[in-house]
């Protein structure tokens, strides 16, 4: 399995994302996930599904080798709110700690100070074993990394066509990984003629091509199926290379408008 280092933490490249996966749906999806060769799945307060998640990762019986992230609901971000959350948390996934914690989405009428600080305490007491930010610009990253050094991660909407090259150099910047949600922009990658032309040249579909073109650049992806037969294409991406040329035909794909994912509480985007 491939990873992508930050600060020490060793991320598999590529991992399971579980929004709107619900029930026995989704612990079959994580359990088969995880014997297929993932070793990252991504779940979230707002998604509903953490018990769910925990029992896909329990009945792998691989739970040890296994990157659990969670992330934390925007309106629970006070420290004391956040305890509880986190606890409760910890309680659906049946886990033994919370591999790596997330702030789903800023909230600007929380101190990030306060927010961070209580995750620090949370890490410190072993209740996460990593911590991390989603959604954040460069800005928010400034701020952030200005308050700690420890976060690892920003989890992100990136797929080729959306440039998120600001916010890429701002995290190789503090030293951490870019994740990436909705890296095949929620199944557009499929019948874009650039993707599917070069895809047909190295017998890939145009959503492994999306991928790949993610993962050769040091991005983590997370890609979310409802799909047994998806999570192994999703996953076949490791035997085959894009060439500078075809790299900058996909970089060339990106819009003025290609972002999916933006809600009245999103950040002001770079």
């Amino acid at each position: 399995m491939q990873v992508v280092e930050a600060k020490g933490f060793r991320l598999p490249t590529v991992g399971l994302g579980t929004w709107t996966l619900r029930g026995r749906d989704c612990v079959r999806l994580v359990e088969q996930a995880i014997r297929i060769g993932y070793r990252h799945i991504d779940s979230a307060q707002m998604y509903g599904n953490e018990r769910e998640v925990g029992e896909g990762v329990r009945a792998s019986g691989l739970r040890s080798e296994v990157v659990v992230t969670t992330k934390i609901e925007p309106s629970r971000l006070a420290p004391r709110d956040l305890v509880r959350s986190v606890e409760e948390s910890l309680q659906r996934l049946a886990l033994d700690a919370i591999d790596l914690l997330l702030i789903h989405w800023p909230n600007p009428r929380v101190p990030l100070a306060d927010t961070l600080g209580a995750m620090l305490k949370l890490k410190r007491e072993g209740l996460t074993r990593q911590i991390g930010v989603s959604n954040f610009t460069v800005a928010l990253l400034e701020a952030a990394n200005a308050i700690t050094p420890e976060l690892v991660c920003n989890q992100v909407e990136c797929h080729p066509f959306l440039n998120q090259d600001k916010v890429m150099a701002a995290c190789r910047r503090y030293g951490m990984a870019m994740v990436a949600y909705s890296p095949v922009a929620r199944g557009n990658a499929s019948g874009d003629a650039v993707l599917e032309r070069i895809g047909r040249a190295h017998g890939k579909s145009a959503a492994q091509v999306s991928l790949r073109y993610l993962v050769q650049q040091g991005i983590v992806v997370i890609p979310r199926t409802s799909r047994v037969e998806r999570l192994k294409e999703n996953f076949d991406i490791f035997d085959f290379a894009l060439s500078e040329a075809e790299m900058n035909e996909i970089r060339a794909l990106a819009r003025r408008n290609g972002r999916i994912v933006d809600w009245t509480w999103s950040p002001e985007w770079d």
